[in-house]
């Protein structure tokens, strides 16, 4: 007797009905949507979300509905014109406190974000957006931490009261700058130099050379701590980019490391692209500066070199010259917070700076009250030039004056900026709250993907899909009659199980996916023929009808273990080193993998035990 244990079929079946749950979402399709979020980061109540829909009334925008999620709010149209309306619209009246990025919401019912089901998100190839490939500058990264151990040798010895003539970094051996020189003047006590200087900086290799007349202590770093920063730079430029996509408000955004030294970010709905890369890509921070008083700044700006211990600047607006001290009183990564927003004086951005800058700010206005302060804002960026015919590509270094004031009165880690337009004061504002990138960026590939080639390639995708799996189920009909119409039921469930799995893990939906999907499609259809001809193959050699079911799936099963055993090892291989569309393709293929394998042996079984299992005794079997 052909029978199957009720635990399995109790298996079968709630596994194929929380996959249709979790699958359901996807079937809704989706409106064009607008996400607005406040720029402070703080979630939006029912209030916000009430004084938003009433701006949108009054700027006569239509809108379907909006919801609340995550502390961000959705509003759904019913097409583009009116997306885009409402986009203008939030960009013009409420940049103050929100920030907008287009979307793409689900039409499916509350009940399935109420209880946190979600559509698979769509990849950029399918949404449509912009695809950023960065060059990490990673030997930059290394000269930026030698600047900030120059600026702690500097503090120290000054603090300590022991002389020193300059500290200046330089490349020890190759193109890397990977030492810092400390010049004495004669007769100073190296070894005591030395001393303090190790207590800032215990990592680095101390040696001491010159002579009594020009003494000379070299601090390098070692091979592996080159490498470390270097890692250490592309891993904290991720979450710098991160944090500055979060800042722009862009739903589902990918930003991930590719190779050795490149980071890719994509950002699917967006189109104000020129604004995103700037943002995205400055290497801006800032650095604060006593003014040199007791210099001639014109004098040093015709001789083209400022006196030791001082540096020339020039001013943004007016390009005025002005000389900075060397010693720098707090830096752009010691930034805890900034907001910008008006003044009496005009728009202004505060600051708020970490316990040690609080601390050092307050130890210098209070011995300087009186004197002017300067404010060095500080930009890197790659440009191309022509040399000779040929264009040549440059790194250029921006450093520029915004404000300079007297000190007024004693103030440690929080104070304001002044002297900026609206613009530069919220520019200033985000780029400080985001997080000061560890190595200069630079665009080495930029792809923007329409939203019009993106729902082409949906199309496009799901027919090449509908058209191969209904191919499949025609043949199979033909050729196992009853026995096909349970392998195509089989297949339909499977793309329902794998779609409800990549809804689970949030795994983003692209062409390749889409490939995989076919693939996996394809896979599962070779699982059923191999099941299937085991069982013909049976009943040839006069075995019963009940009997030959049983034999083929039971030894069919190895054939079909190693088949998907060796596909699933090359799947796992390419999701856990792919990148890109291969990952993604990957992601599909793998899970794919899994779903057929349970769906051919166990959920096909399960349907072919209730048509031919039990008490019944076929005389033939319609395959």
């Amino acid at each position: 007797m052909l029978d199957y244990a009720r635990w399995k079929y109790a298996l079968v079946s709630i596994v194929l009905l929380v996959s249709l749950l979790f699958a359901a979402p996807n079937f809704f399709g989706e409106d064009p949507a607008l996400q607005v979020a406040r720029k402070d980061r703080a979630a939006i109540d029912a209030a916000g979300q009430t004084a938003i829909e009433t701006f949108l009334r009054e700027q006569k925008v239509d809108f379907s509905r909006s919801y609340l999620d995550k502390g961000r709010l959705m509003v759904r149209f019913a097409g583009v014109a009116q997306q885009l309306q409402a986009r203008d619209a939030v960009n013009e009246g409420l940049t103050t406190n929100y920030v907008s990025a287009l979307a793409r919401a689900s039409r499916a019912p509350e009940f399935f974000r109420s209880i946190g089901l979600r559509a698979m998100p769509l990849g950029l190839d399918l949404r449509g957006g912009l695809h950023l490939l960065y060059q990490v500058d990673v030997n930059g990264a290394v000269t930026q931490l030698l600047d900030s151990y120059e600026q702690d040798f500097r503090r120290a010895l000054t603090s300590q009261k022991l002389p020193f003539n300059d500290v200046s970094s330089f490349a020890s051996e190759g193109k890397v700058v990977d030492s810092l020189r400390i010049t004495l003047p004669p007769g100073a006590d190296a070894d005591t130099v030395r001393a303090a200087l190790l207590k800032v900086a215990i990592d680095l290799t101390y040696t001491v050379s010159g002579d009594a007349q020009a003494p000379v202590i070299i601090a390098s770093m070692s091979a592996i701590q080159l490498r470390q920063r270097q890692d250490d730079a592309i891993q904290q430029n991720i979450v710098t980019l991160r944090n500055r996509v979060n800042e722009l408000g862009v739903s589902e955004p990918i930003v991930q490391r590719q190779g050795v030294d490149r980071v890719v970010v994509q950002l699917p709905g967006v189109q104000n692209s020129a604004e995103v890369k700037d943002i995205l890509g400055k290497v801006a921070t800032l650095e604060f500066r006593l003014t040199d008083t007791q210099n001639n700044a014109l004098e040093a700006a015709q001789r083209g070199r400022a006196p030791l211990g001082s540096k020339l600047y020039f001013h943004r607006d007016n390009q005025r010259p002005t000389l900075l001290k060397r010693e720098v009183i707090a830096t752009g990564d010691q930034l805890v917070g900034a907001t910008s927003g008006a003044s009496q004086d005009g728009p202004q951005v505060s600051v708020r700076l970490d316990a040690r800058a609080g601390d050092e700010m307050l130890r210098v206005t209070r011995a300087n009250i009186g004197k002017p302060m300067a404010v060095v804002f500080i930009e890197k960026r790659r440009e191309i030039t022509e040399v000779d015919g040929q264009k040549v590509e440059r790194d250029v270094t921006t450093q520029e004056v915004i404000s300079e004031a007297t000190i007024r009165g004693v103030f440690g880690n929080q104070f304001q900026i002044t002297g900026l337009t609206q613009s530069e004061s919220r520019e200033l504002a985000l780029l400080m709250r985001s997080g000061q990138l560890a190595a200069p960026l630079f665009i080495v590939e930029e792809r923007a993907i329409g939203p019009s080639l993106g729902q082409a390639s949906i199309e496009m995708g799901v027919n090449a899909l509908l058209i191969g799996m209904v191919g499949v189920f025609v043949f199979m009909i033909i050729y196992y009659k009853v026995f096909g119409v349970v392998a195509s039921v089989v297949l339909l469930a499977n793309v329902v199980l794998l779609t409800a799995l990549l809804s689970m893990m949030g795994a983003a939906l692209s062409l390749p996916g889409i490939a995989g999907i076919l693939l996996t499609v394809g896979m599962a259809v070779d699982a059923n023929v191999l099941i299937y001809e085991r069982i013909r193959e049976e009943l040839r050699n006069g075995v019963s009808p009940q009997a030959s079911i049983r034999a083929g799936f039971e030894k069919a099963l190895s054939a079909i273990a190693d088949s998907n055993v060796t596909t699933f090892i090359a799947g796992l291989v390419l999701w856990v080193f792919g990148t890109g569309a291969i990952r993604g393709f990957a992601v599909v293929l793998t899970l794919g993998i899994a779903t057929s394998m349970f769906t051919s042996v166990m959920g096909s079984r399960a349907l072919i035990t209730l048509i031919y299992g039990g008490s019944k005794r076929p005389a033939r079997l319609h395959i």
